[in-house]
């Protein structure tokens, strides 16, 4: 079996496995997935040492929860630290409704809402979607413009003045552990950073073999504040483990030809040091600081194997070098040992 290392998750106490489990696939997402196969995956990921599970009321409008909490029943809700998040409640659908790119899932259609009621109620249906009387991470879901575009300052001021402040009561009541924020952008992370006491984020797509961006201002201040970090999408939704195939995703898209150039010159130099591609996404993530945890994405336990092996390749120093000098990588970006 894989040792995978716990970190500390910034000043929350909480320890987390390097390596944490993201369950948006389980709602469905592009294709429908079995039932057993999904829980399998979640048991096969807890039982290889995974103790970081993620999850929201988004994946599958709750299908995703419910497994995860089959899944957890089974191997014991004490070996997990369970993370979901909050901004959409459910009702039952009536025709038809937005699925939200999930190709199944349940017959609930979402209700966007980051007030305090609207926040209490998403947090009552992921605890009974669950089956726990508690959840460990709560993070206000999605609040960047990509999902709002000019409304993202009207839906800021929303979760400010409610989901945050409910978010902060259950904190102080038991019910949560942590709480925080999980988007895709980092301008919003310094935002919510500039106006609330985030004790973590979870940030996708944004650090990653193909982007950097965190590295300028967002890092430093969560190591300075002990903002504790998960990283999530860091395939950049596909492209980073296919490699450069046609219909290849970038950031929930068909990936462009800069994109499609940019990874065709990775996975070259991939081939020269006899590394994988989804390896070394890996390794690039898991090497900052100031990460506590790489989340990552699977539906079947052959999965869950595979990022595992990934996660023990070593990578040679020559490697990261390569990458330095082709202007494929910020030269500050930490790397790790070789």
């Amino acid at each position: 079996m894989i040792a995978i290392a716990g970190r500390t998750l910034g000043r929350t106490g909480l320890t987390v496995s390097e390596i944490g489990f993201g369950a948006a696939p389980l709602g469905d997402l592009y294709r429908l997935i079995d039932d057993e196969e999904a829980i399998a995956a979640v048991t096969a990921a807890i039982g290889s040492g995974v103790t970081l599970i993620d999850t929201s009321p988004l994946y599958g409008h709750g299908l995703a929860e419910h497994r995860v909490g089959t899944a957890i029943r089974r191997a014991g809700r004490d070996r997990v630290v369970l993370s979901t998040k909050v901004g959409r409640w459910m009702s039952p659908a009536r025709g038809e409704w937005d699925r939200e790119g999930y190709a199944g899932g349940l017959p609930f259609a979402a209700t966007l809402d980051y007030s305090y009621d609207g926040t209490m109620r998403s947090l009552e249906q992921s605890l009974l979607r669950l089956g726990t009387d508690r959840i460990d991470i709560a993070l206000i879901h999605d609040v960047d413009r990509r999902n709002h575009g000019d409304a993202v300052d009207q839906r800021f001021a929303e979760a400010l003045a409610g989901a945050w402040r409910a978010l902060y009561r259950l904190r102080e009541q038991g019910v949560i552990r942590a709480i925080g924020i999980g988007v895709n952008e980092v301008e919003i992370c310094l935002r919510f950073a500039d106006h609330c006491d985030l004790d973590c984020l979870l940030l996708a797509g944004r650090y990653s073999l193909l982007e950097q961006g965190a590295l300028d201002v967002l890092f430093p201040l969560a190591e300075a504040r002990g903002i504790g970090i998960l990283l999530g999408g860091v395939f950049n939704s596909g492209i980073l483990a296919t490699g450069a195939i046609p219909g290849a995703k970038y950031d929930y898209a068909d990936a462009p030809e800069p994109v499609l150039d940019r990874v065709r010159r990775i996975e070259a130099l991939c081939a020269r040091h006899g590394l994988a591609l989804p390896a070394a996404a890996m390794h690039f993530a898991r090497a900052h600081p100031a990460v506590s945890s790489v989340v990552l994405g699977a539906v079947t336990p052959a999965e869950i194997r595979r990022n595992l092996e990934g996660w023990s390749v070593p990578v040679p120093a020559a490697f990261w070098q390569d990458l330095r000098d082709a202007g494929l990588i910020d030269p500050r970006a930490p790397t790790g040992e070789g």
